[in-house]
């Protein structure tokens, strides 16, 4: 076999994260909450062992934290994409090649060596990512992408039960048979909950059970996605790697408000804010869109009457100027709002995207260099001075007061400092 399979897994990230700037929350329990401090969507391992589950709202069990002495801290993106750029940056030293999966997890393909030999190179990973950056991973090796992650799920429960340091590679037949017979049929990735009960009424309930099925059937009743996944089972690898990121449909920016909004004036600088960073995501990829819609909402719960609306509109011509946006969301924003509600989210959806290249649309195209010039020397000033050093005055400015200011922004009232990307917000070393 020239190649394997390995997934690289974070643990508990943004606990992690925290813990490598603040060393007095190791050995202590921490929880990380959602946008405006909401829930709980990150735990330590103490959490997880006194039973506080994932998505918990924070008011009940704000009383159980503290009789556990944990730390409640809010959400700190900026810091974790900065620490999941590093440690994919790290990986990246080792593998042949590497797929960003998400925030916390990364596929790579690794050398075909022995089994041993593939040990040792997963036990190297862990222990230079635990070393260069500080936050620990898990790796779990197999032939396939799908063996990968039943390793590393293996990796997992080995940890907890004290007998590894987080790192495992599949066995050869038989021994594989035995570790799939372990392995729930809903647990298996790409079949989860969906396929469950089809499995369940055949008798199916483990992954060995699922791969030794007929592939008629599998096709039959789960499609051609169902039998691969049967065939990375047994070993034969049909998920490559996804080097390349899918052509972009969308793209959503949004957030829900720290305090219930009334005013439009609040509403329309919450749109631009959003506006403005789309065009800056679609900058960042290369990309330029054309339509946009708005969209605001009470949210269909708590207290007083609920409404949403959302209406879309399109450009003259494909673009990635912040200002087009922001000014098409004032538009939009006129015929869908509504007074006497408490606005709680609002924000942005760009669509009708492709590729960014020289290209005028119209007779009276607006694709003038001296914008992109501009655009480009915001960007530049916004990456090394941190983000929203400028932006447009429709936006608002962060922390500030008065019309400028952005009332409606999100409870963040314990975020860490974001050590790596501010400079106001270094961490500082006492001698």
């Amino acid at each position: 076999m020239d190649q394997v399979f390995a997934l690289i897994d974070c643990e508990n990230f943004y606990v992690s994260c925290e813990r490598v700037f603040d060393p007095s929350l190791r050995d202590v329990p921490v929880a990380v909450l959602s946008n405006n401090d909401g829930c709980i969507i990150a735990r330590s391992e103490e959490l997880k062992a006194e039973g506080v589950p994932m998505g918990a709202p924070l008011f009940k069990w704000e009383e159980k934290l503290g009789e556990l002495g944990a730390e409640v801290l809010s959400s700190n993106y900026a810091l974790y994409g900065d620490m999941s750029r590093r440690v994919h940056s790290t990986l990246e030293e080792d593998a042949l090649k590497l797929e960003r999966y998400s925030i916390d997890e990364a596929f790579a393909t690794l050398p075909g060596l022995k089994r041993e030999n593939l040990q040792r190179l997963a036990d190297s990973i862990r222990r230079k990512t635990l070393r260069q950056v500080g936050v620990p991973v898990r790796v779990g090796v197999g032939p396939t992408k799908t063996l990968a992650k039943v390793a590393d799920e293996n990796a997992k429960a080995r940890k907890r039960a004290g007998w590894g340091l987080g790192t495992y590679v599949c066995p050869p037949e038989p021994e594989l048979e035995e570790l799939l017979r372990r392995v729930p049929a809903h647990d298996i990735w790409g079949i989860g909950s969906a396929y469950e009960k089809t499995l369940k009424e055949k008798g199916v309930a483990s992954a060995a059970e699922f791969r030794a099925l007929p592939d008629p059937w599998i096709r039959s009743e789960m499609t051609v996605v169902g039998l691969r996944t049967a065939w990375e089972l047994r070993g034969r690898s049909c998920l490559d790697l996804e080097l390349v990121r899918p052509d972009r449909k969308t793209l959503v920016r949004s957030r829900s408000f720290g305090e219930r909004v009334t005013s439009k004036r609040d509403l329309r600088q919450a749109l631009a804010k959003h506006a403005q960073r789309a065009a800056e995501k679609l900058r960042e990829e290369g990309l330029v869109a054309k339509g946009i819609k708005a969209f605001i909402t009470t949210k269909r719960f708590g207290d007083g009457p609920c409404y949403s609306n959302g209406v879309a509109g399109s450009l003259p011509e494909h673009t990635a100027r912040g200002a087009s946006f922001v000014k098409a969301s004032r538009r939009l924003l006129k015929p869908i709002y509504r007074g006497g509600y408490g606005y709680k989210k609002a924000g942005v959806c760009l669509y009708d995207i492709r590729p960014a290249r020289p290209h005028q649309e119209s007779l009276f195209g607006q694709g003038r260099e001296e914008d992109e010039a501009l655009a480009e020397a915001v960007d530049q000033i916004n990456r090394e001075h941190g983000k929203e050093t400028v932006g447009l005055a429709a936006a608002g400015l962060p922390g500030g007061k008065g019309n400028l200011g952005r009332e409606w922004t999100m409870k963040r009232q314990k975020r860490s400092p974001r050590y790596t990307t501010r400079w106001d917000e270094l961490p500082v070393a006492h001698a």
